[in-house]
């Protein structure tokens, strides 16, 4: 220790923080070997202090038109490494010359310009370098530098970006681990996900270190694809010129070999995360059940999460009893318990909570397992050091799947959630007449006819523009609305079964095992975390390690991030229900 101590002041303060970190976990895992054992609470710490050393030098950016004050140009992530403000992104998001707006965590906005990149159109952009500089003089937080060529297989990992479609000011974190040191294709390939709007983010090792940036996905959600920085420092000088480079830069930088390389470890285990919480599932079992039910005259699968009502007492009431709560659009009529180790199957629906899209409902007979109603932990306010750690996803009849929790609460607007109707209307005569309709949409399939003229939906009188769009917005995705109108003088009442916007495009990030959930936004307070959660899957409970109740899954948002609803909403709507 004392030898550690002595080499640790020769070093400056940036790599003494590493030299440390990897000294502890030296001497923790027992330093015969860098294949060590999974330690959980030993890896949550090091995701703590990694998050804490590196999440504030990701920084999210668009291109920018300095003269109009205007966007133009889609979301991509990005990572500020010197105290000069370089920043190092992906090429296929930059153009040199261009300038960009720059968002840092704490609120900081920058104007940035594109230096250097290396990416060529005929190799599908690959080598997949670019680089950045804020202009003019600030103060900013910068990420350490590491080395992609001292990156072990099994390697713990972390990737913090901004993920498009969620578009929130902080960046979600993701855990892995380095699936590939080096690919056929020059990158590092590891299991942290990653979708549109993280190109050219940054992953960290676990010492919080940048040692790759993201470039693109796969269809499986294990095989992300990152730029290793070490191109980044082979290439430092070429890449602080103004040059979109038609070949390989001829100047090239000597740089050192990593001074860990070492002392890193690989936890083969990782490769296996789920088994390593196989202690903590006898815990959780019991809590989660499977659900079928009718939903649009189509049998419906979903999860719910089992509590248990047991001398409580909610505003006076004993309402004893076993209850489930699941994700309320996917459970329609005549909800039952889809298990054969339950023989009193049937569900009695006790209310719904549109907004938080969740439904009550209360077994026949009370069972032993399920969550006890008052021991719930308030989840609303996730603190900063908790994004990092550990959550397991419990369902039925099967292995928890393993995630961390990526964020803290947001609040999530009404994007993709919105009704796929299939007409359009314009105002003609001072009617609302259909003018087109997409073969195969609602409208199709409900046989409105074009030129039919709308005079209603659902009972609410439409004679403007405005009212026709906003009316059937109103609805969601898998709602049933009436279409009141006149067709060749004769008035109908036409039913339309509503359904979710059509995927338009093949981009791997939305052909998802599974798909994403039809009702995946308009939601508050909920947290992300990285679970690969099928959409059917949602409404099951999510616990820490420890096996503290931490929410629902109320959405498989996107490739990268799983919603839940906090604790003290799914608390607030059992009492609100029984009250």
């Amino acid at each position: 220790m004392a030898i550690l101590l002595s080499l640790l002041f020769k070093l400056p303060i940036m790599k003494r923080y590493s030299f440390l970190l990897a000294s502890i976990l030296f001497i923790f895992f027992a330093p015969r070997s860098y294949s060590q054992s999974f330690n959980r609470k030993t890896i949550e710490k090091i995701n703590t202090k990694a998050i804490e050393k590196a999440l504030k030098t990701s920084v999210r950016m668009w291109g920018f038109d300095t003269l109009k004050q205007q966007r133009n140009s889609s979301q991509f992530s990005g990572v500020v490494v010197s105290a000069e403000g370089h920043i190092l992104t992906a090429a296929h998001a930059t153009i040199p010359g261009n300038t960009y707006k720059v968002f840092f965590p704490d609120g900081q906005e920058r104007i940035a310009v594109a230096l250097g990149r290396i990416g060529f159109k005929d190799k599908n952009n690959l080598p997949d370098v670019a680089m950045m500089k804020i202009v003019g003089k600030g103060t900013w937080p910068f990420a350490e530098l590491g080395w992609s060529g001292s990156l072990k297989t099994n390697e713990p990992c972390l990737s913090i970006s901004y993920p498009e479609t969620l578009d929130q000011k902080q960046p979600t974190v993701r855990f892995g681990r380095i699936v590939v040191p080096l690919n056929q294709w020059g990158f590092v390939q590891s299991s942290c996900k990653m979708e549109p709007g993280d190109s050219g983010g940054p992953l960290f090792d676990y010492l919080g270190r940048v040692v790759a940036l993201h470039s693109r996905i796969d269809l499986s959600e294990e095989v992300n694809l990152e730029v290793p920085v070490d191109l980044y420092r082979k290439y430092w000088t070429a890449l602080n010129k103004v040059e979109d480079y038609a070949a390989l830069p001829e100047q090239q930088d000597a740089f050192s070999k990593d001074p860990l390389a070492e002392k890193l470890i690989s936890i083969p285990a990782l490769a296996q995360i789920d088994k390593q919480f196989e202690k903590i599932e006898p815990k959780i079992k019991g809590t989660s059940l499977m659900i079928k039910s009718r939903l649009n005259g189509i049998e419906q699968q979903a999860v719910g999460t089992l509590f248990i009502l047991n001398n409580a007492t909610i505003k006076g009431r004993n309402p004893n009893g076993s209850y489930l709560i699941a994700k309320s659009t996917l459970v329609g009529t005549e909800p039952n318990i889809d298990s054969e180790k339950i023989s009193a199957k049937k569900l009695t629906i006790i209310g719904r909570d549109k907004a938080n899209d969740l439904v009550l409902m209360q077994l026949e007979s009370p069972l032993k397992s399920g969550i006890v109603y008052h021991s719930l932990k308030d989840t609303s306010d996730i603190k900063f050091e908790e994004i990092g750690k550990f959550l397991l996803s419990a369902l039925p009849d099967k292995v928890s799947k393993i995630s961390i929790l990526s964020s803290k609460n947001m609040d999530l607007p009404r994007r993709f959630s919105a009704p796929y109707f299939g007409a359009n209307a314009n105002f003609i005569n001072q009617q609302i007449i259909l003018t087109s309709i997409t073969p195969g949409s609602p409208a199709s399939e409900a046989k409105l006819e074009l030129k039919d003229q709308v005079t209603g939906i659902n009972g609410i009188p439409i004679s403007q523009p405005p009212q026709y769009g906003g009316e059937i917005m109103k609805y969601a995705p898998g709602d049933t609305i009436t279409i009141q109108g006149v067709r060749n003088g004769t008035d109908f009442n036409i039913s339309v079964a509503l359904k979710r916007m059509p995927v338009r495009g093949n981009h791997p990030a939305d052909r998802l095992e599974g798909g994403k959930s039809i009702r995946l936004d308009d939601f508050k307070k909920v947290f992300a975390h990285d679970a690969a959660i099928k959409a059917d899957e949602c409404g099951g409970p999510v616990f820490d390690a420890e096996g503290k109740f931490y929410g629902i899954n109320i959405a498989r948002f996107s490739r990268t991030s799983t919603l839940t609803i906090p604790s003290n909403v799914v608390y607030k709507f059992i009492s609100d229900t029984l009250q």
